[in-house]
């Protein structure tokens, strides 16, 4: 797995160059091309100045720290496009906000369509979303996908599988307060009584849609 030009160039695009230290949005102190003192060599004080030249020094060898990094965390083959928008993300939030991500969890369980959704998640900064990360998750996510057809490039895909029609608990659910419904309509003598009964019925069917929504909701957290 390797970072590609394309990755290479996302990550100087959202960054930008600044040849003189500044406080990035949440107050860190950083350099050239989203240098930080966390990355390593050279330590960013206010007063630093460097050159272009310098600053893309400093980007490769940032750059070979965080795929070291991914490539420790990620669990079999990545295409060498997804390998780089995992490497551009972690440039961003940090190995150890990575790691901890569900955009790691979603790469590791190959949940790949998951991916997208999962960066998407990842645009506050200080607790404001910021439109300037929402269009850097969307390009990490556009370069994240861009080799996903095995067809073009070889690649082994899961194919994601949903969860089969008699495994649904949402679907049986619904269907038993149906039925249930539609017995009571027998049963019972009078149409009026019978009708209250079946709209009862779907009502606790759209109960337990709803609740089932909202558990997957809570599961899809960040």
């Amino acid at each position: 797995m390797n970072m590609t030009a394309d990755g290479i160039e996302l990550i100087k695009q959202f960054e930008g160059f600044r040849a003189n230290a500044y406080r990035d949005a949440v107050g860190v102190w950083t350099i050239g091309y989203g240098h930080t003192s966390m990355a390593g060599k050279p330590e960013v004080t206010p007063t630093l100045s460097i050159t272009r030249g310098e600053a893309t020094e400093i980007l490769r060898r940032d750059i070979e720290t965080f795929a070291r990094g991914v490539s420790a965390a990620v669990k079999g083959p990545l295409s060498d496009a997804q390998f780089s928008a995992l490497v551009c993300f972690a440039y961003n939030v940090g190995l150890g906000n990575f790691k901890s991500s569900g955009v790691l969890a979603a790469v590791n369980r190959r949940d790949f369509d998951m991916v997208p959704r999962r960066l998407a998640l990842w645009n506050k900064a200080g607790g404001q979303v910021l439109p300037g990360l929402v269009k850097r998750r969307a390009a990490e996510a556009a370069l994240f996908l861009a080799e996903s057809k095995a067809e073009d490039k070889g690649l082994p895909v899961d194919v994601p599988k949903g969860k089969p029609v008699a495994k649904s608990k949402t679907v049986w659910s619904a269907v038993a307060a149906m039925l249930l419904a539609v017995l009571q309509f027998w049963t019972f003598a009078t149409f009026k009584l019978s009708l209250m009964l079946i709209v009862a019925g779907l009502l606790i069917a759209m109960a337990i849609i709803i609740y089932e929504r909202m558990k997957k909701s809570r599961e899809e957290a960040i």
